[in-house]
């Protein structure tokens, strides 16, 4: 793969491998993307205070997030079509993650099922649900995640309508791939992601395809999840939520203190500040903008996580020194992936690790649990 140092080195390898359709999803934001862009870029008008002098030994990042130790603040966000970025992607995502000792979050739309996932990890992963209106298929859902021992629900609440993505209107994006002159074209400068594909039989979303009402194939599941994201969700679904799940509940996309305090009704056992990286309401603030006042606002009532915008170590020491106990990747990883595989999903999250580790002994800290705002200038 040559020198690959930084996250930004992923991307580019991942863009010469991965067909333009499926990298432009992984890497586009709604309308103009200017919430997409800020969530990178007001990371970096943090500023971290540089120490001298301190005894930087015996450092760890090591952590709790709801409860599950991990080797650092960081878990693989939920992403959809993530198999189309490599074959059998969250599956070889989700080992990555394991053997890393960092939780990995399967969506709903994935092109992996439960089950693929399950079938080759031996530790409990998370799974991230969205509510249809078909209840039935959401039932079925939550009770297939237990049934694969997943640790903890992360419920998505930004997503009862789509936002527009104009890059995937553009390309004519479908999964598997239409095959146009254009999509064609696209695919077959991209032998490698081709071999790959062809090697496995995991092409479609794998959690919907047999499991939803009359949805046996592509024609099909395109109309019913047109039909299916559901406008009418409300506080008052989380409650048979979590009650049909019974376990750790993790409510996804909170942007706002009046949203994050009627959180703390619902019994969940974590927050994550996020605006769906920047594909949903565009003009909205930035996930590490909206961070801190999230954190004030809820005080110590439930933990608050993050994720929209992280692109490296650092960035998770800032996120934590502004109060989140844990933090999400979503397209590091999926760079990572197209690039190289598990092995760079692998490569994405030691990049994080090893920036996080110097950056927080530089301003003088040992441990990520000490870490707070007395880090920021």
């Amino acid at each position: 793969m040559g020198k690959i140092l930084t996250i930004a080195d992923l991307k580019q390898q991942a863009q010469r491998r991965v067909p333009k359709m499926f990298f432009d999803y992984a890497d586009s934001g709604a309308w103009t993307e200017s919430t997409y862009r800020a969530n990178e870029d007001d990371f970096a008008k943090i500023k971290l205070r540089q120490r001298v002098l301190v005894d930087m030994t015996d450092r760890s990042l090591a952590t709790e997030m709801v409860g599950e130790k991990v080797s650092m603040p960081v878990a693989l966000s939920p992403t959809g079509l993530t198999g189309m970025q490599h074959a059998d992607g969250e599956m070889l995502a989700a080992k990555a993650a394991e053997e890393f000792g960092v939780p990995f979050t399967l969506s709903t739309m994935s092109i992996c099922s439960i089950e693929d996932v399950a079938s080759v990890t031996s530790k409990p992963f998370w799974f991230q649900l969205y509510v249809m209106k078909d209840r039935d298929f959401v039932n079925n859902l939550i009770d297939r995640a237990k049934a694969a021992g997943c640790s903890a629900l992360v419920l998505t609440l930004d997503l009862q309508i789509l936002g527009q993505r104009h890059k995937d209107l553009r390309n004519g994006l479908s999964a598997p791939p239409k095959f146009t002159p254009k999509h064609i074209w696209q695919m077959a400068t991209r032998p490698r992601w081709c071999l790959d594909m062809a090697r496995t039989k995991r092409r479609s979303f794998g959690n919907i395809v047999g499991h939803a009402k009359n949805v046996s194939d592509l024609s099909s599941l395109s109309s019913w999840t047109a039909e299916q994201f559901d406008p009418r969700l409300s506080w008052k679904d989380v409650e048979w939520i979590k009650e049909r799940w019974g376990g750790k509940l993790i409510l996804k996309g909170i942007l706002d203190e009046e949203d994050a305090r009627a959180s703390l009704d619902t019994g969940a056992d974590a927050i994550i500040v996020s605006n769906h990286g920047g594909r949903q309401l565009d003009g909205a603030h930035s996930s590490i903008a909206m961070l801190p006042k999230i954190v004030d606002a809820v005080g110590d009532r439930v933990e608050v996580h993050m994720d929209g915008g992280i692109r490296s170590g650092q960035d998770v020491l800032k996120a934590v020194a502004l109060g989140a106990k844990g933090t999400y990747i979503g397209r590091p990883f999926l760079y990572g992936l197209g690039a190289d595989g598990k092995q760079g999903v692998t490569t994405a999250l030691e990049i994080i690790r090893k920036e996080m580790d110097i950056s927080m002994a530089l301003c003088g800290k040992r441990l990520i649990t000490d870490v707070d705002r007395s880090i920021l200038a």
